[in-house]
């Protein structure tokens, strides 16, 4: 039976709402410890909170408290005599693992990103960017202003990227295209690991000139140099025409509405008849169920305007572009493939 909404909360209730409130501090902590390379340091041994703060340069007492405080959520534990040692969960903090997810904490709690974040009301009250309110122009724009934040920012996105990949690849099968065309594919790891894995299938790449220009040596360290075509420009004007399939990775959650039917507008120009469209990313499921997607969904708004969808949504957004939705593949991974093909 559904909780009765007009009962008084339970002290559980409260502790976990508070609990909820105190995240925030719970991510900065986070990010502290991925900044100074606490992880790394640890990754040679337990050690006293004073030895660690000699060697990342921070505090001796305040670095305690950071690592006490981190021990509460499993990152981190301690040990008599002040020492702290690795858990599975801050193996991923450091910087020489596979799976790390460093880049994507240092993008998370970086102060450039924890400033929008505090104009979330702005945005659930507009609908609009808080980081275009902040900054006066959009996130892509910023980029190219601030090299620093764009490096981590680039960073993060080729890691999620690589942890992604496995996933879609086992979840779909590419071998029935002919020309695949990746468009705002970045520097193209996902297109190469597609056509390693199809190898009678050929690839174009479409990125701003600025972001592809890395691209050439990605495809020929893969492989699939000479089976792979580059081309610059912005999906604002027009895709490359020819493709028996078309990829949008992560693209169409980053626009407003009206900015993702031009992009949609533009690829529906450039598909023939029998062309598919793919679009990789989130979907949210149609009832109240809990999500992950629901609260990423939040940050899409507070720093692009853009916003997450169902599969409903995602239909009435082809089908005004263009398209008709005819399945969605889930993979292992965040995204799920939305296949569409043109009407």
């Amino acid at each position: 039976m559904p909780a009765d909404a007009t009962a008084a909360p339970t002290p559980d209730e409260h502790a976990r709402l508070l609990d909820m409130v105190i995240g925030g501090a719970t991510a900065q902590a986070v990010y502290v410890a991925a900044k100074l390379g606490i992880a790394d340091v640890l990754a040679e041994g337990p050690a006293t909170a004073e030895d660690i703060a000699k060697r990342v340069g921070s505090h001796p007492e305040a670095t305690y408290r950071l690592l006490r405080a981190l021990t509460t959520r499993s990152i981190f534990a301690e040990e008599p005599g002040r020492r702290f040692r690795l858990t599975p969960m801050a193996q991923a903090l450091r910087s020489d693992v596979p799976d790390s997810v460093r880049p994507i904490v240092l993008v998370a709690g970086h102060p450039v990103t924890w400033q929008h974040w505090g104009e979330l009301t702005y945005s659930v009250a507009t609908g609009n960017s808080a980081f275009e309110k902040l900054h006066g122009m959009p996130v892509f724009d910023y980029l190219a202003k601030d090299p620093d934040y764009a490096a981590l920012f680039n960073e993060s996105m080729t890691f999620s990227s690589a942890i992604e990949i496995p996933a879609i690849l086992d979840a779909y099968d590419f071998s029935r295209f002919g020309t695949i065309v990746e468009v705002g594919g970045g520097q193209g790891r996902l297109l190469a690991a597609i056509l390693q894995n199809t190898p009678n299938a050929r690839g174009v790449l479409f990125d701003l000139d600025s972001v592809v220009a890395g691209a050439p040596s990605v495809l020929t360290e893969a492989g699939v140099g000479d089976r792979s075509t580059v081309r610059g420009g912005s999906f604002f004007d027009s895709v490359p025409s020819g493709g028996d399939a078309y990829i949008l990775k992560h693209i169409i959650h980053d626009w407003p509405e009206d900015k993702a039917l031009d992009i949609l507008g533009n690829v529906r120009a450039a598909t023939g008849p029998d062309a598919t469209l793919l679009v990789m990313d989130m979907v949210l499921p149609e009832d109240g169920s809990p999500h992950f997607g629901k609260l990423v969904d939040l940050d899409v708004l507070v720093a692009f305007g853009g916003r997450h969808r169902t599969e409903a949504e995602y239909a009435d957004l082809l089908a005004r572009a263009g398209f008709r939705l005819t399945g969605v593949t889930p993979t292992a991974g965040s995204p799920s493939i939305i296949e569409a093909v043109p009407v």
